[in-house]
Order: C-alpha cells, then structure tokens, then sequence
C-alpha cells in the first residue's frame, strides 16, 4: 500500500489556508464583543438602583443641571418638592430626608446648582411640569433658601409654587436679593434659622416682616445648624405640617 505524503511546501500552504479560515470567524467574534452595561450616576449618595431609576440632567440657561428625580411612595405624584443645597453643598445634602416627603405622597427632586440658583429652580421646575406634575414646592437650605424665595417670587414659573420653605436663607446671596422677592412672593412661606447660627436667625426675623404673603410662619431653633441639617434637628415634623396644611400633595 502507498502512503500519502505532502511535500513541506504542500503542508505549510495548507496551514496557512487553515489558518485563514479560522482568522475570518475569529474576526467576525471581535467585531462584535459584547456591549458592556450602561455606567451607573449616583453622585456619590444615591444607590446604584436610585441612580438608574432616577439620576438626570436638565437642560438649563447656563449648562445642564444634575437632579434626581423619584415620584412618592404611591406614585403619580401632582405635587413635587424641589430641594436646593447651601454654598459648597449638594443634592447629596437632602438625601437622608427624602423618604418622609416621599411618604407623605411627595415626588422629589433636590438638584446641583451649577450657579444661578433660581435658574436652577426654573429648569427642574420645567422638568416637573413635563412629568406630569402640577405644583410645586420649594425648599432652599442657606442659599438655596435665598433662591428659592426669588424663583417663587417669578411671574413666569413652569409651574404654579404652591408653598417656599427657607432654612436659613440669608437675605441675599450673589444675584439674588430675597429682601425684595418676599414683598411679591405671594405663596405660603416658613422661613426657619438656628438661635446661634450667626446672622441667620436675624436674615430669618427680616424677611418674615417684609414678607406680604398672607400664610407665612416663623420658626427659630435652639443650636447652631444651618441649612439641611434643621431638619434632622426638629425642624422637619413643622416643614411636614406646614406643607399639609399650605401644599397638600392631593391638590
């Protein structure tokens, strides 16, 4: 019997013809790896969970503003509460707090102010109404408090501002000047401040006298916290029925 026998020059014409073959599959597997998943924002403070579900950015005058977005327990929420942090802060600040807005039948929205609070205010303001939502509350810490006395002042708000709550809120801060805002804001306001926070308490007394609104509350607490954290120092059960009475979440 005969055997077959390749020349070299047969067997390495026909590795590389086998090889050939296996360098087109191989080509085709890389031209199409596996997409890898979507990166998460949290922000640092939210839950990879919270961050998928609710992480956005607004669109604003100046550039695009980060907020998360999370509707109230029972969903469908028509009254939203836009949180804005004090200087050097975050929507990280309002965090641990959001649960009991969300509870009493709240959507919630703390934002970033990239500059301008009030702006700030107005483009989440829009992102709420575009939502669904029908009214809003806004509660400022520090300058937050200060801005958000001025965007509720706005003729022109996306959405009808059903109550202003200010922890805090100096008189002016930057470009807004809540001395004057507090003779046109017509909602109900609580203006809140800490006895032995520096001016605060007197920014607090002041701008409760010059204010016009019909339904506005003054609340000074013992200590010396500022901003976001009165609320973890007895100040969040009287914003709580301050909203209830002023801002109801069902209308």
């Amino acid at each position: 019997m005969k055997r077959f026998s390749m020349s070299a020059a047969g067997a390495a014409a026909l590795a590389l013809l086998l090889a050939g073959c296996g360098g087109a599959g191989a080509g085709a597997d890389a031209a199409a790896p596996p997409s890898p998943s979507a990166r998460v924002v949290t922000y640092g403070c939210l839950t990879k969970d919270q961050g998928a579900k609710g992480a956005v950015s607004i669109p604003s005058d100046l550039s695009t503003v980060d907020a998360y977005f999370r509707d109230s327990d029972a969903g469908g929420a028509k009254v939203a509460v836009v949180l804005s942090h004090q200087n050097g802060g975050s929507l990280c600040d309002w965090i641990p707090y959001l649960d009991a807005f969300t509870g009493a039948g709240y959507a919630v929205l703390p934002f970033t102010a990239n500059g301008d609070v009030a702006t700030g205010i107005r483009s989440a303001t829009g992102y709420l109404r575009d939502k669904g939502v029908a009214r809003v509350v806004l509660i400022g810490a520090s300058k937050g408090g200060t801005g958000s006395l001025v965007a509720g002042a706005l003729p022109d708000s996306p959405l009808p501002v059903a109550a202003v709550v200010s922890l805090s809120g100096p008189e002016s801060f930057g470009a807004d000047n809540a001395a004057t805002a507090v003779k046109r804001l017509a909602a109900p306001v609580f203006f809140a401040a800490e006895e032995h926070d520096g001016p605060f308490p007197g920014n607090a007394r002041s701008l409760h006298a010059a204010a016009v609104s019909a339904d506005k509350k003054l609340k000074i607490y013992p200590g010396a916290d500022h901003g976001a954290a009165l609320l973890a120092d007895g100040a969040l059960p009287d914003v709580q029925a301050f909203l209830a009475e002023y801002a109801p979440p069902t209308g």
